[in-house]
Order: C-alpha cells, then sequence, then structure tokens
C-alpha cells in the first residue's frame, strides 16, 4: 500500500482573520486533496496593527493541517522605510512558518506553490536546496494583456525561473495558461486545474416558490474595473425603461460597493428592481442563487469565476461577457455570451433570458458542472498531478 504524499500548499491568498472569503478557491483545492494525502498549508500575512515580531496560528480543518504567520508591520520609522523593510519581514516570517511545520508536521514531498511569484521562489530554494519538488497553481488574472499589471524586468525573470523549474503548472483556463505563456512562461507540462464547487451543497430548487417578479443574480468582489458592476447597472436602468416584471439581486462587498450604491440612485434605481444584500456566506449564499432565474456576469476581464460554476451547480443558466476562460464553459446549452463592455448586447441578452430562462435544462446544467467542478472530478486530477511528480 502507498504511503499518502504529503502535499504543502503555498498560499499567495487564503481565509485570513482580515478577509473569511479571500482565496477561498485555494482552501477547497488544499481539502480536496485531503482526501487522498496528507495536506498542509503555509499562508503568510501582514498585521499593521501588531509592532515587528510574528503571531503563528494553527489549526486542523476539514482534514487540512493550517499554518498562518502574522507579521507585525507597525512602526516608528517613516513610511517608505517601513514599506522596504516589510519584504524582509515576510521572509523571516516565512521561515518561521516553514519550521514550524517541519517540526509539527514533517517535511513534504511535494510543495504546491499557489499564485506567484514570492513563493515560487521559496519553492525553487527548496527545490535546489532540500531536493523537494514543486509544481504550480496561477490564479491571477495580471498576465491577461488587458490588465497590463505583470511589469518588472526583474519580476518577469524571476519568473520564467521559477516557471521552468516548476514540475508542472496548472491554471484554470487555457485561456491564462496561453496568456503566461505568451509572457514567455514555459514549461512542458501545462494543465487545466478547474475551482472546487461543494456540489452537496450547491444544489438545484426544481420547485420554486411563485413570485411575481423574474430574478437574475450578480455575485462578486465588488470591484468595478474588473467587474463592471456600473457597466451592469446602466444596462439595468435601460432594461427599466422596456419592462418591469424583474428584480436583479446584487450579492458581495468590496471597494467599489457604496459607489455602486450611489450609482444605483442616481440612475434612478429603487430597491424594488435592485437590492444589494451584501456578504452572504454559507447557507445564505446557496439560498441566493437558488432563489434566482439565472446569473449576470459583466467582466471586463476574468480568469474563470467561482461563481458561474456555482450557478451551474445549481441548475441556473449564466449571461457572461466572453472574457478570459468564460467562453471555454458557457456554451448555449448553460447561459449567453456577449463582448466585453457591450451594454447593448447585454441588454438584450438579458432581455431575452428574462423571457427564455425556463428553457433551459437545469438538471443537464448541474450534471455538467459536477462533471467539471464536483469535488471527486478535481480530485481525480489533483491525484494525478501528484502522481506524476512523485512517481
Amino acid at each position: 500500500m502507498k504511503t499518502p504524499p504529503r502535499i504543502l500548499f503555498l498560499a499567495r491568498w487564503y481565509p485570513d482573520r482580515y478577509d473569511p472569503m479571500m482565496g477561498l478557491f485555494i482552501t477547497r483545492h488544499a481539502e480536496v486533496a485531503a482526501g487522498f494525502a496528507d495536506v498542509a498549508v503555509l499562508y503568510i500575512h501582514a498585521a499593521p496593527e501588531m509592532l515587528f515580531g510574528n503571531e503563528i496560528e494553527h489549526k486542523i480543518e476539514n482534514g487540512v493541517a493550517t499554518t498562518l504567520v502574522y507579521y507585525g508591520t507597525k512602526s516608528f520609522f517613516p513610511q517608505f522605510i517601513s514599506k522596504r523593510f516589510s519584504g524582509f519581514l515576510y521572509v523571516l516570517a516565512f521561515i518561521k512558518g516553514f519550521r514550524f511545520l517541519r517540526k509539527s508536521w514533517g517535511k513534504p514531498d511535494i510543495i504546491h506553490v499557489n499564485v506567484l511569484t514570492r513563493l515560487g521562489l521559496f519553492a525553487l530554494w527548496l527545490r535546489k536546496f532540500q531536493g523537494i519538488k514543486y509544481v504550480i497553481t496561477e490564479h491571477w488574472s495580471r498576465y491577461l494583456p488587458i490588465t497590463g499589471t505583470y511589469k518588472g524586468l526583474l519580476r518577469k525573470c524571476l519568473t520564467k525561473f521559477v516557471v521552468r523549474n516548476a514540475a508542472a503548472v496548472s491554471t484554470v483556463s487555457v485561456n491564462l495558461a496561453n496568456a503566461m505563456k505568451s509572457h514567455g512562461l514555459l514549461n512542458k507540462n501545462y494543465m487545466v486545474l478547474p475551482n472546487v464547487v461543494d456540489t452537496d451543497a450547491y444544489t438545484p430548487v426544481l420547485d420554486k416558490s411563485a413570485s411575481n417578479k423574474k430574478r437574475f443574480i450578480h455575485i462578486s468582489c465588488f470591484e468595478d474595473r474588473s467587474k463592471n458592476i456600473s457597466g451592469l447597472l446602466r444596462t439595468i436602468c435601460e432594461l427599466a425603461k422596456l419592462r418591469n416584471d424583474f428584480e436583479c439581486v446584487m450579492v458581495g462587498e468590496g471597494i467599489d460597493l457604496e459607489k455602486m450604491k450611489t450609482l444605483a440612485i442616481e440612475l434612478g434605481l429603487p430597491e424594488t428592481i435592485v437590492q444589494f444584500t451584501g456578504l452572504l456566506e454559507g447557507a445564505d449564499v446557496v439560498a441566493a442563487y437558488q432563489s434566482a432565474d439565472f446569473m449576470v456576469m459583466f467582466s471586463n476581464y476574468e480568469n474563470m469565476p467561482v461563481v458561474i460554476s456555482e450557478s451551474f451547480s445549481c441548475g441556473i443558466p449564466v449571461v457572461a461577457s466572453a472574457v478570459g476562460g468564460i467562453s471555454e464553459y458557457i456554451n448555449i446549452d448553460n447561459g449567453r455570451l456577449v463582448p466585453a463592455g457591450d451594454e447593448a448586447a447585454l441588454l438584450e441578452s438579458i432581455n431575452l433570458m428574462l423571457d427564455h430562462f425556463a428553457d433551459f435544462d437545469k438538471q443537464k446544467i448541474r450534471q455538467n458542472a459536477v462533471a467539471i467542478f464536483g469535488k471527486q472530478s478535481v480530485a481525480q486530477r489533483l491525484k494525478e498531478l501528484y502522481d506524476y511528480v512523485k512517481y
């Protein structure tokens, strides 16, 4: 009988005491891997209210040994000095956290880097000096041409070196993999690793309670530059001039939430048409999906947002802009695609969907979602990845 591999996730984003939703998709990958492997997670986070020093929080959740290291950045020095010193403090916190895990959990067989670049450098160092192979899963949209945020000669050179020396690289979509390759981030073993959906929790409601209004939902982090919530609100305003038999429920919180609420008021959109719920979690967010007839995303750029796969798991069709990896998953059987930024096309698609959402086969949408995003499917992909590296 083979000994389960010991996998250490190094996470750039992860749920913490400041943001319980940050990097939740990485948590789900770790939990799925824990079904067949011994999994630990190491996550480092700045604590601006703490003076220099470290605080280690260790816990075991859903079979995953999780170590969060908070490092204090509060300082009496000028800000420009403290900012430069912060990188050094991060390195010290990582070393302390890694040593803690080695003592309490043991030596990993494989390092799984989640989001480049700094964590990839640590993995590269461990490969060179401790012989531990590493794989990379990239989630960041910064490589996409529209973002223009993948900058810096040193960063690019180091990232190329890290990617080239990885045993394998996975992305949530072919689109993101191609974007990385266009920057010279080459590796002979690229693969697609979808985000995980708890398909036991996200389920369809076949006999939804009757309502006088048709409902569509939008769920996001409320960052307008990428999600284009303002464009969606303007489109809803135009839709309200054509019909009054609908409502839009907007779920989430983020830097532009209050700005979007103000815009809705300026556009004359009452709460009977647009409702802002704020952040919903657990059973509440599942209920929000289940109460909707379809979901709308009008992003300017994306990878493959997990809210789309969650919608599919609930049997809900999706109207979304054809950006990033979205077009790899949406087809005529589960939704409609519109060009990014084209508010006229979005208006036409939502108007059409309001009259035809019932034509979609909810069970077929769900079955396809389970086959792609379900725990068993993603676990099999992860197992194949680790087996390839280990054996």
